[in-house]
């Protein structure tokens, strides 16, 4: 069909022509509503961004020199982390002279890692940077899924009838 032909059809059925594929020999037009084109291919690309799924990356700073409870303590915030399904992000913080023995924080970071390996694995492994050395975590496939099912698990059911010796009394006056 020639392009006035084809202009001429589009008025009348009051539509639009629009190019669908540019690159075709020959190229290939089709009669329709861009309007309405336009929005479903935004709502379609709507859909597929809430699909996907947002990685969240939590942060657990601490010391080289931390005392038992303190690191238990953190350990407890790392796995809460991964069995809600974050990736966390562990950093080290050395000052002063603490810089000059990056052993400590490493091996800090890997008793963190071999402790939580129940809940999660080393994603990254321990590496300097400049003052901080970090390690990421990233919890086991399906932990998410096994965290919110268990939240399900854990909420009351809803009550459809009450009592009947909790039944509202009248009173009289």
């Amino acid at each position: 069909m020639r392009i006035e032909d084809a202009l001429r059809v589009a008025a009348d059925a009051d539509l639009d022509l629009v190019e669908v594929a540019p690159d075709a020999k020959p190229p290939v037009c089709k009669i329709m509503d861009y309007g309405k084109f336009k929005y479903e291919t935004a709502q379609k690309a709507r859909e597929s961004r809430k699909n996907q799924q947002q990685t969240v990356v939590k942060e657990q700073k601490l010391r080289p020199k931390i005392d038992p409870h303190d690191y238990e303590t953190k350990k407890g915030h790392v796995i809460r982390f991964l069995e809600a399904g974050s990736k966390v992000k562990v950093t080290i913080m050395f000052r002063g002279r603490e810089q000059s023995r990056p052993e400590l924080g490493f091996r800090l970071l890997q008793r963190l890692g071999a402790d939580v390996a129940d809940y999660g694995f080393v994603e990254t492994s321990a590496k300097q940077d400049g003052r901080n050395m970090t390690m990421v975590l990233a919890p086991h496939r399906g932990a998410k899924t096994r965290a919110k099912a268990a939240h399900d698990a854990d909420a009351p059911a809803p009550r459809v009838n009450a009592p009947a010796d909790e039944a509202p009394t009248e009173t009289q006056n």
